[in-house]
């Protein structure tokens, strides 16, 4: 029997499979639709061990808050494409559940947990291996915080793409107003006491070289160095400046009517003390692949030429 484009395009509507991978099932199936189905239902299993070298650079930020409990989940795909698929939101809309709810030690514990969704399970890493066959794309879970402390919670969502935790004491309109800032603003820390030493130590070697190309500049106009209290004061108030740019209480608040209130002076107006927070943004330090499309066609052409 004849595999008709319409066909393929039928059995995809239904799986979400890989165009290649219908025609292939509709060839083997003789055309009938149903039996197709069933084999591509057999097959999604193996595909997931395909897929999972593959970076996943793309995804999206989820998040679960009931009262002082809460979860925020990164997952990962490798299109921006995927990150509309509603079985994968699904996915990762439950696993911030799981995680707020269960507390999970790790990604492997996580993975472990009970969850069905679109006739895969019984548990949260069968539907994710089940997907990346129906979807045909690697998915992972990379990164997750669960809050269970007693604090209060505000949340923010930047789309799918940026997601912000605050825990905190007093008004939730001020906490969801920092939430949106740290998502705007992208904070490391909460105070300058909290920044990781290997960060200030960096943007210390930033203003050393500075200072140092500075004085070769000065010297090679012949005009006199600066001196080594010059150059260490100019250094330590670049880290200072540094530290403040980087610090959350310290950052200029986005709403400040003035343009200068603090994150720190508006929540004391509020009388709100945010206790610490969580931003997520996705794929944040992961190299991404880029993709050299030509080669890629040219290649896929040349293997069907020796098929």
């Amino acid at each position: 029997m004849a595999i008709t484009a319409s066909m393929v395009a039928e059995l995809r509507a239904k799986t979400d499979a890989p165009m290649m991978e219908c025609k292939k099932a509709l060839t083997e199936a003789d055309g009938d639709m149903a039996k197709a189905e069933e084999l591509l239902r057999v097959k999604l299993g193996t595909k997931a061990g395909k897929a999972a070298s593959r970076v996943t650079a793309e995804g999206v930020v989820a998040s679960f808050i009931n009262g002082s409990t809460g979860g925020l989940i990164e997952v990962n795909c490798e299109t921006d494409f995927v990150t509309k698929n509603d079985s994968f939101l699904a996915l990762a809309n439950a696993a911030a559940k799981l995680v707020a709810e269960h507390n999970p030690a790790s990604v492997e514990a996580l993975g472990a947990l009970p969850y069905a969704q679109d006739s895969f399970g019984p548990t949260l890493e069968d539907v994710r291996k089940g997907l990346i066959g129906k979807i045909g794309e690697n998915m992972s879970f990379r990164r997750f915080k669960q809050y269970s402390a007693g604090a209060q919670l505000a949340g923010y969502l930047h789309g799918t793409r940026i997601g912000v935790v605050v825990e905190f004491e007093g008004s939730e309109t001020a906490a969801k107003d920092t939430a949106m800032h740290i998502a705007a603003m992208k904070p490391v820390s909460l105070s300058s006491a909290d920044v990781p030493a290997d960060l200030i130590e960096k943007e210390r070697a930033v203003a050393t070289g500075k200072a140092d190309e500075a004085n070769k500049e000065l010297v090679a106009a012949g005009k006199p160095a600066q001196s080594a209290e010059i150059v260490t004061k100019r250094i330590e108030g670049a880290v200072q400046k540094y530290l403040k740019e980087v610090s959350l209480l310290d950052q200029v608040f986005v709403k400040a009517a003035d343009g200068k209130q603090t994150v720190g002076q508006y929540l004391k107006s509020t009388n709100t003390t945010v206790k610490g927070f969580t931003l997520y943004v996705v794929g944040e330090g992961i190299e991404k692949k880029v993709d050299d499309f030509a080669a890629e066609v040219a290649a896929q052409v040349a293997a069907a030429k020796g098929a």
